[in-house]
């Protein structure tokens, strides 16, 4: 993807030790039970239609800018958006990538409820990086990119499925990037090409969502996404009300509650061009040399490398996220 390689800061948080009370002469206060935050009138999710919109991606090839592969996946994301009742643009544009080459790009933006005014934004990358850089045996080769992109996308795909099913109490704009992962290492701004110019040129007027949420990763199997430094930097509240309410649902194993580093990705250009609240939940491995999962820019990022559960964990985050805002007064 973008320049990734992150330090990790997990933060060992110590509580002090203060002056004993004395519990005769001092009350004590009541320890408050959590704020419950998940809303039961919610839809479900479904793992197994989300897999499916992820292979059928991953079916059509590398999704490379300027490619038949790019150009089929497109019509299909925009074909399966369209039947799900949402409002597409497609923002075609051409911008020019680190290598001074001219890229042909589509950004998909899905409008749902679009007579909303209080509106929250869903995000990911669809594009597939041109070379699986980072495979020791082949760095040149192509590679399907399922995990990286293609299933965060996918994810995307079933939740505009179920928020037809069952209306949601604000406006969702679902924005599909493309060219998030043509850049060099060296160079974090030459990535998120898509995204860059999408938030310096919005294609609906006044687009202003209240904050946004990024899916980039999210589908390895005990994947780990811990609180991402530029998150916190521009969002930390929307941070606070994901991790509550993953927590909330159980998926602490996922929603891990420590600080990790800041990565540039798509909601760095989202905040700082923008200027919406936008965090990134995103597959951070500390055990490994790059800090991601070691399929990363792999040829190993593969329908094997899917997993469902993990799908099932972040779609039913979110759609909880959704369904906890209230419309407007």
């Amino acid at each position: 993807m973008k320049n990734k390689l992150i330090l990790f800061s997990i933060l060992l948080l110590a509580a002090g030790c203060g002056p004993e009370n004395d519990s005769k002469s001092t009350p004590v206060e009541p320890v408050k039970a959590p704020e419950k935050l998940v809303n039961p009138n919610r839809p479900g999710f479904s793992a197994d239609s989300a897999y499916a919109y992820t292979a059928a991606q991953v079916g059509f090839g590398p999704r490379i800018p300027g490619t038949e592969a790019q150009k089929k996946c497109a019509e299909y994301l925009v074909s399966k958006l369209n039947g799900f009742g949402a409002n597409v643009i497609e923002q075609k544009a051409r911008v020019t990538a680190y290598t001074g080459q001219v890229l042909d790009i589509v950004n998909i933006l899905a409008r749902i409820n679009p007579e909303q005014d209080r509106r929250i934004l869903l995000c990911a990358h669809w594009d597939t990086r041109p070379a699986a850089d980072q495979d020791d045996s082949d760095p040149k080769a192509t590679f399907d990119g399922a995990v990286d992109g293609a299933a965060s996308a996918g994810i995307l795909l079933e939740i505009a499925r179920q928020l037809q099913i069952m209306k949601a109490p604000v406006g969702v704009d679902i924005v599909l990037f493309d060219a998030e992962d043509y850049g060099n290492p060296k160079v974090s701004d030459s990535y998120c090409l898509g995204s860059q110019y999408f938030a310096a040129n919005p294609p609906v007027a006044d687009f202003k969502p209240e904050f946004g949420i990024l899916l980039d990763m999210v589908a390895a199997a005990d994947a780990t996404f811990y609180r991402e430094g530029y998150s916190t930097q521009y969002a930390s509240g929307i941070v606070n009300k994901v991790w509550n309410i993953a927590a909330e649902l159980g998926y602490s194993n996922y929603f891990i509650n420590q600080p990790g580093g800041p990565i540039t990705d798509d909601h760095y250009f989202i905040n700082t061009i923008l200027g919406v609240p936008t965090i990134d939940i995103i597959h951070n491995d500390p055990n490994t040399r790059t800090g991601f999962g070691s399929y990363w820019h792999t040829r190993n990022d593969n329908m094997q490398a899917v997993n469902k559960t993990t799908m099932q964990a972040v779609g039913e985050v979110i759609i909880a996220v959704v369904y906890s805002e209230k419309p407007n007064q």
